[in-house]
């Protein structure tokens, strides 16, 4: 039996940021903490977030937020929003803001240890309330503003996800207009997020064909109708800029069913502290191996998505991945981001453990996982 649903309410277009405070005042937001990364609190973006906000409410604000969110920053943030009397979390800027801020909107209102709360953990049935959040992204890519999920690498060094329908943003705002100007290097590695979140969703074999379809309209935008690479080659084209968004709100929308192996990996690499490695770049170069190891166990799935991504049926979908990454000037493998033979060791068992791990369309061993991490080491 198959249980569909979509909660939250999204604000999508460009200028969408102008319904920010109509949104507080419906959530009753007094005094919320504005959680951002440490680039974005010197820029236009974030006056232009103050500008939205009503007279009488204060602007409090943390920006130390990591590449790869630690419970550490998330216990930072909470003593911020405790000592400032905070009532609720306004996160704007990439994954890394809205899993951190998501984090900390849980632990306002529920005791710690944060790891209790994690799937794997049994946590999911233990996250009974939340304070209100809303979620303004400003890149394309992690979809976190449409999704039940927050991943923070915890104090024992395991990178964790927690699930909860109250993790859900009760607000999105989606601007396009906040990722204009986006670096080329930043809107390749966040599409391939968006993308592969996508296909992830697409593949794994939880029953929901309305996800599926969202997954493969926001295929069609990214690569289908060109939009991603049109987003890297000119950081100003808005329409472009517009369809990304959409294409990473839809991946969100689409993983309610789950992932897969590529997610298991990349955050098996991605805690490794020294590195501090780009989730969505990591995605990008997991994506073809883990599409070969899956070929024979998705039946059709595989034609639907050459189908939306405007491929042709005997299109091999590992060597236009491989290919498509070239285009965007995105590494070939783990070793041209810094991964060497040393930083191998743990990361098969962390894979396996993955709640991603779970979804995955062919089921993985540690041999498979140790196999496949030497492939894309490279």
């Amino acid at each position: 039996m198959a249980m569909l649903s979509y909660l939250t309410q999204i604000q999508f277009d460009h200028g969408a940021l102008k319904h920010l405070g109509k949104g507080m005042q419906r959530l009753n937001m007094q005094r919320p903490l504005i959680v951002s990364g440490p680039n974005l609190a010197k820029g236009p973006i974030l006056q232009a977030l103050r500008e939205q906000f009503p007279a009488e409410v204060p602007f409090v604000l943390f920006s130390d937020v990591p590449a790869n969110p630690t419970e550490a920053a998330v216990l930072h943030a909470l003593e911020v929003y405790r000592s400032a009397g905070c009532d609720s979390v306004i996160c704007i800027g990439g994954g890394s803001p809205m899993d951190l801020g998501k984090a900390v909107a849980l632990l306002a209102r529920q005791p710690g240890p944060l790891a209790q709360y994690a799937a794997t953990e049994g946590g999911k049935n233990k996250i009974r309330d939340v304070a209100p959040l809303i979620a303004i992204p400003t890149t394309a890519g992690t979809g976190s503003e449409a999704s039940v999920a927050s991943v923070i690498i915890c104090e024992d060094g395991r990178k964790l996800t927690f699930v909860s329908d109250l993790l859900l943003p009760r607000l999105a705002i989606c601007d396009p207009q906040l990722t204009l100007g986006l670096p080329a290097g930043l809107t390749a590695a966040t599409g391939m997020d968006a993308v592969t979140h996508c296909i992830e969703a697409v593949l794994s074999p939880v029953i929901n064909p309305p996800a599926e379809a969202v997954g493969l309209d926001g295929l069609e935008r990214a690569i289908g109708e060109g939009h991603l690479l049109r987003a890297v080659q000119d950081g100003q084209d808005a329409d472009a800029r517009w369809h990304m968004m959409m294409a990473s709100t839809e991946g969100a929308l689409a993983f309610i069913k789950g992932l897969g192996a590529v997610h298991a990996m990349s955050h098996a690499v991605g805690r490794i502290h020294e590195l501090n490695l780009h989730h969505g770049t990591l995605n990008a170069v997991m994506l073809p191996a883990i599409l070969r190891f899956n070929h024979a166990h998705v039946g059709n799935k595989y034609l639907r998505l050459k189908r939306a991504m405007g491929l042709s049926a005997t299109a091999d979908l590992a060597d236009f991945i491989c290919d498509l990454n070239q285009r965007l000037g995105l590494p070939a493998n783990l070793r041209q981001m810094g991964v060497c033979d040393a930083h191998l060791e743990g990361l098969a068992e962390h894979a396996m453990v993955d709640l991603n791990s779970m979804t995955n369309p062919r089921k993985v061993s540690p041999d498979d996982y140790q196999r496949l991490f030497i492939e894309v080491l490279g």
